[in-house]
């Protein structure tokens, strides 16, 4: 059959399955195809920006002056429980500033995002469960620390479909490799396999290495229908005798995807399409490019976009705290000012829904040296679980107001807490869904993003 020649090897995900989403075969309704919410949701898309590593809330969107007067001092109550040993009250480098009509105070390092903080819900009082990056990110990824579980994503394309059925309804992208946890970030688990993400290895320029075999030389576009075709049903037949089995038809269906992705995937990867003024307001480098890809995909209906911010976790800023995230910060402010802005002047913010945070934030006391991590440098910040910062900005979210807060050393959340759970509960409302009635049974259970837990937090919501 020549299947090599269809160009499906870039599609294999991590567990050896193709992935991602597609019609059945010809004739057939797709299990992608756009599906009414519960309720009339004020989001239809989704896009996360992970700044995976855990950036500091005392740094960026949480101001704390009493650790100015405190700085190099005892805080007065004892250091909560980290993974390593903390000290002193450590002053932020980085000064704040008022912006908009909110008056919302943000760190110098997020200017550019800032200059859009009266559309943006500052969450000032989000906390997990323990200081460790593996279970946090599969908390905030997929609604369970331990256990595999779908990914939100994946509940969302399970639960609305995607609106363009020449594209993945469900894209990651990371430069450079995987983050922590590789792709069970973005897992599809007793879902089916057609729900799963797309990764994609955003530090490639050239559409051949972006998205590898995407164009095929050897075979027009009519013969693979034809031999996809007779694929199709050679493989029914085959899945028939196995009682329909899930991986079989996400293998199927991924044949379907690979190959109408031809059509779409060029076009709304090539970022050299923009007018040049679009491209001079994302700025230049790696994230300023994947971002305003993320743009060009939901824009082309593309139902949910994350963004990573690197491999492994480059906001975990153990030591050299105001080296590593200035320049991180660097790297992605403009992109993400210029994106908020972007969606807005094109009328798509007030449907889209903007995500911005880690798997947890750092504690506002230093973090002690310790053999073979941090050098014996004493400037940086350990994991904090305690009280950390998110915001959500468009899709239904409300602009220009904080909620909640962590104690005056932004060390825990102790006014209007929201967890991870509650968080997601909001996601999924901002969407139309009754998080408690988003469901899937499977080992006699019934399944849902948030397990048994979380409340929708209306303060979050226009």
């Amino acid at each position: 059959m020549g299947m090599g020649a269809l160009s499906l090897a870039s599609v294999m995900n991590s567990a050896g399955l193709l992935a991602s989403q597609a019609v059945a075969g010809p004739g057939a309704v797709s299990p992608m195809a756009p599906k009414a919410p519960h309720f009339s949701g004020k989001a239809k898309r989704v896009i996360h920006l992970f700044m995976n590593g855990g950036p500091s809330q005392v740094d960026t969107f949480d101001p704390k002056p009493a650790l100015n007067h405190l700085a190099g001092k005892p805080l007065p109550k004892e250091n909560l429980r980290t993974e390593r040993k903390t000290g002193a009250a450590f002053a932020s480098p980085f000064k704040f500033k008022k912006y908009g009509q909110s008056g919302i105070e943000v760190s110098e390092i997020f200017a550019k995002t800032a200059e859009s903080i009266d559309d943006i819900c500052v969450i000032r009082s989000m906390h997990a469960d323990v200081p460790n990056h593996e279970p946090s990110l599969m908390l905030m990824n997929c609604g369970d620390a331990r256990s595999i579980r779908p990914s939100m994503g994946s509940w969302v394309t399970y639960g609305l479909g995607t609106q363009n059925q020449n594209l993945p309804g469900f894209i990651s992208m990371c430069p450079g490799g995987y983050p922590i946890q590789e792709s069970q970030n973005w897992q599809s688990a007793f879902l089916p396999g057609i729900f799963q993400g797309t990764y994609i290895d955003t530090q490639h320029t050239q559409m051949e290495r972006l998205i590898e075999h995407i164009r095929n030389n050897y075979t027009s576009m009519a013969e693979q229908r034809s031999q996809l075709d007779l694929l199709h049903e050679l493989n029914a037949r085959h899945a028939r005798k196995r009682q329909n089995d899930a991986q079989l038809e996400a293998r199927i269906q991924s044949f379907e995807l690979a190959y109408r992705m031809q059509m779409d995937a060029t076009d709304a990867f090539d970022i050299s399409r923009e007018p040049e003024y679009i491209r001079k307001m994302y700025g230049e480098g790696t994230q300023a490019r994947q971002i305003l890809i993320a743009r060009r995909l939901v824009e082309r209906g593309v139902r949910f976009v994350q963004i990573w911010h690197g491999s492994g976790q480059p906001w975990d800023s153990h030591d050299d705290l105001e080296e590593n995230h200035r320049r991180l910060a660097q790297q992605c402010d403009q992109a993400i000012g210029a994106l908020l802005k972007d969606l807005k002047q094109r009328g798509m913010l007030e449907d889209t829904l903007v995500i911005w945070g880690g798997e947890f934030g750092r504690t506002p006391t230093v973090e002690l040296p310790t053999p073979g991590s941090n050098a014996g440098k004493i400037n940086g910040r350990d994991h904090n679980h305690y009280g950390f910062t998110m915001w959500l900005a468009g899709g239904g979210a409300r602009g220009g107001h904080v909620h909640g807060a962590t104690d005056e050393f932004g060390y825990q959340a102790v006014e209007n807490k929201v967890h991870v759970y509650d968080l997601q509960a909001t996601i999924l409302a901002l969407l139309g869904f009754d998080h408690e009635k988003l469901t899937f049974r499977s080992a006699g259970r019934d399944y849902r993003l948030t397990d048994v837990h979380g409340n929708v937090v209306s303060d979050l919501i226009a």
